[in-house]
Order: structure tokens, then C-alpha cells, then sequence
């Protein structure tokens, strides 16, 4: 397990579920911390797949990887589009600018 995944991945899925409780007075704030702590861990997943000796070449390949498993585990279900949207970017070299990122 890649711990700088695993962490990001945690304060992610920590801010999710702040958000996601968060009062109607709170939900902006909680939104950006939110969004802001998702693209750190897409940073994260970028930088391992990119450190790894055999780079997977498509999204299914990098779905079969043992940690994009154990993410799409903890990442609750409305958030799978969203990532796979990303690894699609990483496996074809793209980063997304502040302002392409999601609203």
C-alpha cells in the first residue's frame, strides 16, 4: 500500500463525509475543502502510477491494480465516475487546470 495514497485518500474521504453532512450555512466551505483534498489524492494516485516500473496502458488495466481496487472500495459510489474520469487523464498524460476542474 502506498502510504501518501492511503493518507490522501483518508483526508478525502474525511471531507466527503463532512460535506456531506454539513449544514446548508457550511456547505460551500465544506465543498472546496472537499474538492481541494479529492485533487491532492488524484495528485497522489498520479504520482504512484507514474513511479510504478510497469505503467498500466489503459483504464482496465489500471482498474485490475491491487490499490485502484482497495480505493474504489472505500470511495463511496457517487465518486467512481469522478476518479475514473481522472485516471483516464493520468494514463493519457493530462492534468486538468484549476479552472477545467469540477464545479
Amino acid at each position: 500500500m502506498n502510504v501518501k495514497v492511503e493518507e490522501a485518500l483518508e483526508v478525502t474521504l474525511r471531507n466527503w463525509n463532512m460535506m456531506s453532512g454539513s449544514g446548508q450555512s457550511e456547505a460551500e466551505s465544506t465543498a472546496d475543502e472537499f474538492e481541494s483534498s479529492f485533487y491532492q489524492f488524484i495528485d497522489a494516485v498520479r504520482e504512484w502510477v507514474n513511479a510504478l516500473d510497469q505503467r498500466p496502458q489503459t483504464l482496465d488495466e489500471l482498474l485490475k491494480l491491487t490499490l485502484i481496487k482497495h480505493i474504489l472500495n472505500k470511495l463511496p459510489a457517487p465518486l467512481h465516475l469522478n476518479f475514473e474520469t481522472e485516471a483516464e487523464l493520468i494514463l493519457e498524460h493530462t492534468s486538468r487546470i484549476d479552472d477545467e476542474k469540477y464545479d
